[in-house]
């Protein structure tokens, strides 16, 4: 299948996300203690463990986790689909491209919820079971400012930008993409559908 290569691309960035995650996980010590400045105090590596969702935020009771997982599951399954589904119709394959990065990031942040909490054991103390409530790890620290907001602000800490992990990085960049080049990229399509015969297919 022609469309076979957007899968591969999907599948190479859950590879690399999960070395990544695994190498950080056995060899790094978790939070300050283990920080690694990779570009002096702007880029480091930072294990921290993420319950929730993409970027650190989270669901609220018990069964939020369990309800996230469940609801990956299904998103992850909707997307490789809808890859699927474009892949056989003249989209522009920058589009497709950008599509398989969102769904390997996808992936990649779900096998950290269904198995991690089983086999790193790290699902939260208060989880109703491992299975499904395991915690993604993210590692790349963008350390653009942090301090305490003003009180007319709220006041408390904040970080400017979030710990992340590749899967996220994946996911960001490639739904980036399509908001910057979506004219660009529908005007391919179009163009594609123009210049195509009926039983063409997307290479």
């Amino acid at each position: 299948m022609k469309y076979a290569k957007y899968y591969l691309a999907a599948l190479a960035v859950i590879v690399i996300d999960q070395i990544v995650k695994l190498l950080v996980h056995f060899y790094m010590p978790m939070g300050s203690a283990g920080e690694i400045q990779v570009l002096g105090d702007w880029f480091k590596l930072h294990y921290t463990l993420n319950p929730g969702m993409a970027f650190g935020m989270e669901l609220g009771s018990d069964y939020g986790k369990l309800f996230l997982t469940t609801f990956r599951l299904f998103a992850t399954g909707g997307i490789a689909y809808y890859l699927y589904y474009l892949a056989k119709k003249n989209v522009s394959r920058g589009l497709l491209w950008c599509i398989a990065l969102i769904l390997g990031g996808a992936i990649g942040n779900v096998v950290d919820s269904i198995f991690y909490g089983v086999f790193l054991n790290n699902a939260p103390y208060n989880a109703p079971s491992p299975w499904f409530h395991g915690q993604v790890v993210d590692m790349f620290y963008v350390d653009i400012w942090e301090g305490y907001l003003p009180e007319w602000l709220g006041g408390g800490y904040m970080a400017l930008w979030p710990i992340f992990n590749v899967a996220d990085a994946s996911i960001f960049i490639g739904v980036a993409i399509i908001i910057i080049f979506q004219k660009r990229f529908f005007k391919e399509t179009g163009e594609l559908h123009h210049d195509s015969h009926p039983e063409d297919i997307i290479s």
